[in-house]
């Protein structure tokens, strides 16, 4: 599956981009676990790692990790660089899951 084709949802698609070396985005894991436990099926959540999917950051302007960026429909509807808290990207998705 390409990526295109991950981001061509009618749900939000949450992209979290990330590097191994990058200390902030081991913090990710599990509060992106814990927006999926909350919100289920409602989002679908990828992982992609800037230096093995340069193409796709370069596509997107990421020019820190972790970024986020949630997609609808393969549009980018949001974006916010660092860490952020469940809370913060669980209300994100929900502002764009009737939009």
């Amino acid at each position: 599956m390409t990526f295109d084709e991950i981001i061509d949802h009618d749900k939000p698609v949450l992209v979290d981009f990330f590097a191994e070396w990058c200390g902030p985005c081991k913090l990710m894991p599990p509060i992106l676990k814990e927006v999926k436990d909350r919100l289920g099926d409602d989002v679908r959540i990828v992982k992609i790692d800037v230096d093995k999917n340069q193409a796709i950051a370069e596509r997107f302007q990421v020019r820190g990790v972790p970024t986020l960026i949630i997609f609808k429909n393969k549009t980018a509807v949001w974006r916010q660089s660092g860490v952020l808290q469940a809370s913060v990207l669980e209300q994100q998705i929900q502002t764009h899951l009737n939009a």
